[in-house]
């Protein structure tokens, strides 16, 4: 692979910062003459670096005064396994849930899952919506499955809160596969459930496993719809 482009590594330092905590909400960015020095790059290739990150919401430049950080975002690696409850630890957010339905399926209302979890038509699976939120304002909408076989009961109770901490606690070892990514055009009801406008959301999905036996194991399935305006991912390379 190639050098990454001189303008991109300006930009990774600066989100870097952002989901680091160095960088907070209202931080001065340094001038360009400043990250030129240190980076050893044209102003020309700062200024494109940072009109990009203002484009994308990152940064606010005000004339005169210079750049500040805009909002909280998470930033995160690709191939990152940090649940959204630490998401929101990271921007000094309280995560929170409120459960909008939940229900016990069979394989064969939700075949495409039953696939990815290895059931049968007539196996059982916890299927749940939640709205995730960081300090009561709302971030993204969860939709879960999980395998019956594997966690035969769940407390309701918990899914207002962290399902995976209620997973620990039930003493299964959490294993991340990795996620898959796409944007997607928000439902009305997901439009306003998020506040989102008339913007794309941000989809990433995954399964999670456990070891039965000494064998790797699917036990759930989740895909996550977050506001595109405050969560992104870097790649990991």
């Amino acid at each position: 692979m190639g050098q990454t482009a001189k303008y991109r590594q300006v930009e990774e330092f600066i989100k870097s910062g952002i989901a680091d905590g160095s960088l907070k909400v209202g931080s001065k960015i340094m001038t360009e003459e400043q990250l030129g020095r240190r980076f050893g790059f044209s102003r020309m290739t700062v200024n494109k670096a940072l009109l990009n990150l203002s484009k994308e919401g990152y940064i606010e430049r005000i004339p005169g005064k210079g750049s500040f950080v805009r909002t909280a975002r998470v930033v995160k690696p690709s191939d990152s396994s940090r649940s959204f409850t630490e998401d929101m630890e990271a921007i000094g957010k309280k995560a929170g849930s409120q459960l909008l339905s939940y229900e016990v399926i069979r394989g064969e209302d939700a075949p495409s899952v039953a696939e990815k979890l290895g059931l049968a038509d007539d196996d059982l699976i916890h299927y749940f919506a939640r709205l995730r939120t960081g300090d009561g304002e709302p971030i993204a909408i969860s939709y879960n499955y999980v395998s019956a076989a594997i966690v035969p009961a769940i407390d309701v109770r918990c899914l207002d809160h962290s399902f995976y901490a209620f997973v620990d606690s039930l003493g299964l070892q959490r294993i991340y596969q990795g996620s898959e990514f796409r944007a997607v055009l928000p439902t009305d009801e997901q439009r306003e459930l998020l506040r989102a406008g008339d913007i794309a959301l941000f989809r990433v999905s995954h399964c999670t496993y456990t070891r039965v036996d000494g064998v790797l194991v699917p036990f759930e399935y989740t895909e996550t719809n977050y506001n595109g305006d405050i969560y992104s991912y870097i790649s990991s390379d």
